[in-house]
């Protein structure tokens, strides 16, 4: 029986394909476009310049200072050269990190943002925005900060580190399980959900035993897509709270963070939740424990494990997880101090997850 639900559809444009990049000019000018300032990490600096060069008299500028958790002082000085440039939109190139500056902007400015993603964060398909500051990230919802358009092209991750891709992919899972039981799921995002989860976990395998397959990436990135849509549509839960509450505060690396809380908060969450278990045990094979399977998984493709080897001090789980509790999002199973103190030392120390 198919229980009542509301669905609405974000209004976006998707082009898909190795080498939609050279699409990107058609795009800007169908926005109507004339200034758009280029945004990317200052890994990717080269990459922002080929495509204001590709851009021509449409590029404002490059600013190639995008940061993890979009530190306000970032924000703020992208915001300030956006109105000093006289940009009309943002071409964000790279991963959360710089279509996170760029929702930022638009945040602030409205400006229409075209994303380039060349991870697989999923930020672009969202309408969620973050911002640290003094310690703390705030995230909120706001139509506004939508990328206009998204291009996949494949071929802008083959790149992508094999260790990054991993952690990447693991992030975009992370939405898709959470929103598995979200308490505003609906049959449409459940089936993304489903679809994402098992198009990601089939193709990270491939990737790492090369980066350079095309089929692989653009695997990925479908999947990437599936997941951050399944993300703008639904509430998040105690994954995002603790992964927010953990990059915000302790500056842990993003993705990595999700990878290695991903399989704890699942666990916690399974007794909970036996729709999502039975729709995740079909999309990783058929296995008994979708949590278990998540941290053997990344075990097996070489991702960190444990919040110990990406910086966390153990001194520091009482603090996080008060941080959680304090004012918890939507969750299948109730939040509890002690519950989240056994969940975040288990990660910590790089345990096997359990329900606790």
């Amino acid at each position: 029986m198919i229980r009542g639900f509301t669905y609405q559809a974000l209004p976006m444009r998707v082009v898909f394909g190795a080498g939609a990049l050279a699409r990107l000019p058609e795009e800007v000018a169908a926005l109507g476009l004339d200034r758009v300032l280029v945004l990317c990490s200052p890994e990717q600096a080269d990459t922002g310049k080929l495509v204001a060069e590709a851009l021509g008299d449409r590029a404002a500028g490059v600013l190639a200072e995008a940061r993890m958790h979009v530190p306000i002082e970032v924000a703020t000085q992208a915001r300030a050269l956006a109105a000093e440039l006289g940009a009309d939109g943002c071409v964000a190139v790279g991963g959360g990190s710089a279509i996170g500056l760029g929702k930022a902007i638009a945040l602030e400015h409205g400006l229409p943002v075209i994303a380039v993603p060349t991870t697989y964060a999923g930020s672009e398909m969202t309408p969620v925005w973050g911002l640290t500051e003094a310690g703390a990230k705030r995230t909120g919802r706001d139509e506004r900060v939508l990328p206009r358009s998204v291009l996949y092209d494949a071929e802008l991750t083959c790149t992508l580190p094999a260790g990054m891709s991993v952690t990447s992919g693991m992030n975009a899972m992370a939405h898709a399980v959470e929103g598995l039981y979200a308490p505003d799921a609906t049959p449409i995002i459940s089936l993304m959900a489903e679809e994402g989860v098992r198009a990601m976990a089939g193709a990270l395998p491939r990737v790492v035993a090369d980066g350079a397959d095309l089929d692989a990436r653009s695997d990925a990135q479908y999947a990437a897509w599936l997941c951050g849509g399944v993300l703008a549509a639904t509430t998040m839960s105690l994954h995002h709270k603790l992964c927010h509450a953990l990059g915000g505060t302790l500056d842990l690396p993003h993705a990595q963070t999700h990878t290695v809380v991903l399989p704890h908060a699942l666990a916690f969450n399974q007794p909970a939740a036996p729709d999502a278990v039975a729709a995740l045990s079909r999309a990783l094979g058929g296995v008994d424990d979708p949590a278990g399977e998540l941290w053997t998984l990344a075990g097996r493709l070489g991702a960190p494990r444990s919040l110990r080897e990406l910086g966390m001090a153990e001194d520091d789980v009482p603090r996080i997880a008060e941080l959680a509790v304090a004012n918890p999002y939507a969750n299948p199973r109730p939040v509890t101090l002690e519950g989240v103190t056994a969940l975040l030392r288990a990660a910590w120390a790089g345990e096997p997850p359990a329900a606790g």
